[in-house]
């Protein structure tokens, strides 16, 4: 399905998977109710479209921020509502780290404070309903910027981008971990075919819509590949832009700096 991908940021911003919508608004409102759907069952949601081993690219995502413990260590994890990234970085920081999480989905954000009440965590973790196009904070503020699985979600994925730089302090570092293009022969076939039959399939089994799951695999497809979103984090000012391939390609981690 390489051919489907988007060449770019212009690709993303009325693809609703592989359907065009008339605007950008018309996705993000069709992608909300994608979350709104999904919210309570999300850790399941991953689980199916990774077979599970979205823990450990997260774990590896978080290893490769290494988060500082010293106190005052602000870190911004975008789209995290239900806060899977920002707990990893608490603990990694030893409980030192701040984090902020943003989403634009107040579902997935209920959730996400449910989860941080239930591990103490409410003192090291707050809660922002916002738009990753539209950051609710001043330039130079935070030490990290993480988003993961969230980014082709948004429909002007450029402007997000452009946004983390302005919130990230000079030396501030950016991670973005994503569905990617596989690149190992014979696997790429292997997981088209889980993905396109499967996935639907089993999340209407498993939640009674099948339909938010098609369109998740879809979007996937869509998303620019790993050299091409490479250089649109290089267009958004970020240096030193280099990525890691998980698991044959199926998930990328970006990694930029701002210098």
């Amino acid at each position: 399905m390489s051919e489907q991908r988007a060449t770019g940021a212009g690709g993303m911003e009325t693809a609703y998977g592989f359907r065009e919508v008339e605007s950008a608004a018309t996705k993000q409102g069709l992608v909300d109710g994608v979350f709104h759907k999904v919210a309570s069952r999300y850790d399941l949601m991953n689980d199916l479209m990774s077979g599970g081993l979205h823990r450990a690219w997260k774990n590896a995502m978080v290893a490769w921020l290494n988060p500082s413990p010293k106190p005052g260590w602000r870190s911004l994890d975008v789209a995290g509502g239900t806060g899977d990234i920002a707990f990893r970085i608490v603990d990694a920081s030893r409980g030192e780290a701040h984090v902020t999480v943003l989403d634009i989905n107040g579902s997935m954000l209920g959730v996400g404070r449910e989860r941080a009440e239930k591990r103490g965590l409410s003192a090291n973790v707050d809660f922002v309903e916002a738009n990753a196009e539209e950051l609710p904070f001043p330039d130079n503020h935070f030490d990290a910027y993480t988003v993961a699985f969230g980014i082709r979600n948004v429909p002007r994925i450029d402007v997000a981008l452009s946004e983390a730089y302005r919130v990230l302090k000079p030396g501030g570092r950016f991670l973005c971990l994503e569905f990617s293009e596989v690149d190992v022969a014979g696997l790429d076939k292997i997981y088209e075919a889980w993905s396109f039959n499967a996935i639907p399939r089993i999340g209407q089994m498993v939640t009674g819509d099948g339909e938010p799951y098609s369109y998740l695999v879809e979007s996937i497809r869509k998303f620019p590949n790993q050299p091409r979103f490479a250089e649109m984090v290089k267009r958004a000012g970020f240096e030193r832009v280099s990525w890691r391939d998980y698991s044959g390609g199926i998930a990328a981690c970006h990694s930029g700096w701002k210098l």
